[in-house]
């Protein structure tokens, strides 16, 4: 976490004073702990996912307002799932292109990663900070109007 102070001072430098920032990353939801050494080997060397007690000291001391944060729990691992049972329709093109080896870690990849999402070991957090807090509507509403119009 050695570089969370200076990530989060730079947002706060960049942003106008009326600006907001989301940032939206992976995140233990059961407290700090350590990172599978088979996904640090083979998938994530030197990755990390942070607990959000881990992140928040940060966002406080760069001078930034947590003014929402959403968790998303089961998103991610539909998302998995979709990678996983697309990789799995393409399998024997990716064989050709790599080898069997990477083919059976990249399915217990998924498999292993939609499971952390699903047990609620893993979460998606989106944290929306700003320097004013009037610089956004008090609730969420206010999202639906942007949201309606993008298009699906």
């Amino acid at each position: 976490m050695p570089f969370y102070g200076a990530f989060f001072q730079k947002i706060h430098n960049l942003l106008t004073p009326d600006g907001v920032a989301l940032i939206h990353h992976i995140a233990r939801s059961q407290g700090p702990g350590a990172t599978n050494p088979w996904m640090t080997k083979y998938i994530f060397p030197g990755g990390y996912s942070p607990a959000l007690s881990e992140v928040l000291p940060h966002i406080e001391r760069s001078g930034l307002m947590l003014t929402d944060l959403e968790i998303l729990r089961h998103h991610y691992a539909e998302t998995l799932r979709h990678w996983r049972q697309r990789f799995s329709k393409n399998r024997h093109k990716v064989a050709t292109l790599l080898d069997e080896r990477f083919c059976r870690m990249w399915e217990f990849y998924l498999a292993g990663s939609e499971l952390s999402f699903r047990d609620g070991g893993h979460v998606v957090a989106q944290w929306q900070l700003c320097q004013n807090p009037h610089s956004l509507p008090y609730t969420r509403p206010y999202m639906e109007t942007f949201e309606k119009d993008i298009p699906l």
